[in-house]
């Protein structure tokens, strides 16, 4: 008996129907993660949005391809990923000089860690109308490439709750990744009645 091997098709693909499609836009994130000499880490992010057509905005027509964001942010975190300093810059918007003005907020995540709860001290600084919607949403992305930049390069203390637990459903504590590799850690899953 022969098994065929079926072939998977790539679920973000859209469908079996042939729909015409117009590309409108794309946004591409890029972040890069350095460890410095004085033995600091920068993770520096940029973030552009590009649309193939033209758009109407109050003001005026942004022209089809060329950058209607264009920004950059930049956090150096200490061993403990600690940010100890953060900037960010804004070189292309649609409301300049409005929305490169409030780049100067983004110093205020100096002194937040990255761990649980990060996101709501972020948003403390820099959320809604204290930020710039786009560049806050690269600090979630930044934090992870933080980790990411630092794991296998920090000594870690076998008393230390590994960072990476309950970040993710694999990493729960009540799952079986944890039960092998951080049984210390490890939870039983609590039975819902």
């Amino acid at each position: 008996m022969s098994h065929a091997i079926a072939q998977e098709s790539d679920p973000v693909e859209p469908g079996s129907q042939a729909v015409s499609r117009q590309h409108i836009h794309r946004r591409t994130i890029a972040i890069d993660g350095y460890r410095r000499g004085d033995g600091l880490w920068d993770i520096e992010g940029e973030l552009q949005d590009v649309k193939a057509i033209n758009h109407v905005l109050k003001t005026y027509v942004h022209p089809a391809n060329t950058p209607i964001h264009h920004m950059r942010l930049r956090i150096t975190v200490d061993d403990t990923l600690t940010i100890r300093e953060a900037a960010a810059v804004t070189l292309t918007a649609p409301y300049n000089p409005a929305c490169e003005s409030v780049t100067p907020a983004y110093a205020g995540l100096v002194g937040i860690q990255i761990k649980g709860g990060f996101r709501g001290e972020v948003a403390k600084v820099v959320g809604g109308a204290k930020g710039c919607t786009h560049i806050t949403e690269l600090i979630g992305n930044l934090a992870t490439a933080a980790v990411q930049t630092t794991a296998g390069q920090l000594s870690v203390k076998e008393t230390d709750k590994p960072l990476q637990l309950d970040g993710c459903y694999a990493y729960r504590s009540s799952g079986a990744l944890v039960r092998e590799y951080f049984p210390r850690w490890y939870r039983a899953p609590q039975d819902k009645a």
